[in-house]
């Protein structure tokens, strides 16, 4: 697959566009750029003196922003994983900026990258890596971790019914043999599932595979560390803006975007506050916004989106 493959139609445009940029003349980050489809539209509308600064744990997504932002000046992309964002910014001699934006998940170019391993629908190596430079793989996890842990991934990243069961027959089949790829996995999930489940719902596999790509790329740490660091990071009045595609990833960072939205926590009885603790943002989306019907029809991949914001006290 050709790099070019790795753009896609950036999901919620328009109302990225309207919640992110309150000054061209700011400084932004893009801390999931892919393929620089939200980069480049912020870019376009970047005034004298605005800056956007791209990064991506994905060496590919990297090199096709690079093609996407070409003829941008001023636009800087780093190879990095946005858990890292303030001393990122730190090394830009960047001290605060004005907006930043998470398109979280994983993409359509990885998904259809079959030596990859994120998709569940080609026989591929079990990788899964967004990162390609980390060291463990979906491969190391299906083969290595004890069925207790194998699943409490399932369930509590992938939110599996058939976790337990999923896992023992994991372990029965590596005994045999390691489980080297997707399709060997799929079949293994898809003899551990009763037949009757299966007629139902979505593909056998796909609540499993999820588990695995959250755990290897250790998905919601980073992100809870990554929300915390952007806000860190913000100017007052600047704005964090998250898409989000899951129900986990949904509510981290509605449950982070709330903690940070709270003033004092002394017990209601305190006559004055002692935690001394005030609110750091305020969220303006009480509820996520979703696409279109419209757009949805236009980009199938934006259909299941949720998109929060907040803004720095």
């Amino acid at each position: 697959m050709d790099i070019k493959d790795f753009c896609h139609t950036p999901v919620l445009r328009d109302e990225v566009l309207a919640y992110l940029m309150t000054d061209p003349h700011g400084t932004y980050v893009d801390c999931t750029v892919g393929g620089g489809g939200h980069s480049r539209a912020v870019a376009e509308r970047l005034g004298a003196g605005g800056r956007l600064i791209g990064l991506d744990q994905d060496a590919a997504a990297i090199a096709a922003a690079a093609k996407t932002l070409d003829g941008f000046k001023a636009v800087t992309l780093v190879h990095a994983n946005f858990q890292n964002l303030a001393e990122i910014l730190r090394q830009l001699d960047i001290e605060q900026v004005d907006g930043i934006l998470f398109d979280l998940g994983v993409s359509s170019y990885q998904l259809d990258v079959g030596e990859r391993g994120f998709s569940y629908q080609a026989d591929a190596p079990l990788d899964m890596r967004m990162d390609c430079s980390s060291a463990r793989t979906a491969r190391d996890l299906v083969n290595e971790l004890p069925a207790e842990e194998l699943t409490r991934i399932i369930y509590s990243f992938g939110e599996e019914h058939w976790a337990r069961r999923i896992a023992e027959f994991i372990v029965d089949r590596r005994r045999v043999a390691p489980i080297e790829t997707t399709g060997e996995l799929v079949e293994v999930i898809k003899d551990a599932i009763p037949a009757g489940a299966r007629r139902t719902g979505p593909h056998p596999a796909k609540r499993t595979f999820q588990a695995l790509r959250i755990a290897v790329n250790d998905e919601l740490t980073n992100l809870e560390q990554g929300l915390r660091e952007a806000i860190g990071a913000l100017a007052p009045g600047g704005r964090v803006c998250v898409i989000s595609f899951h129900s986990l990833e949904d509510r981290q960072v509605k449950s982070t975007f709330l903690e940070l939205a709270r003033g004092c926590q002394c017990p209601p009885d305190f006559p004055v506050c002692v935690c001394g603790r005030r609110p750091q943002i305020r969220i303006l989306t009480k509820k996520p916004i979703s696409p279109t019907a419209a757009e949805v029809e236009q980009n199938h991949r934006a259909r299941s989106a949720k998109f929060r914001v907040a803004e720095k006290i």
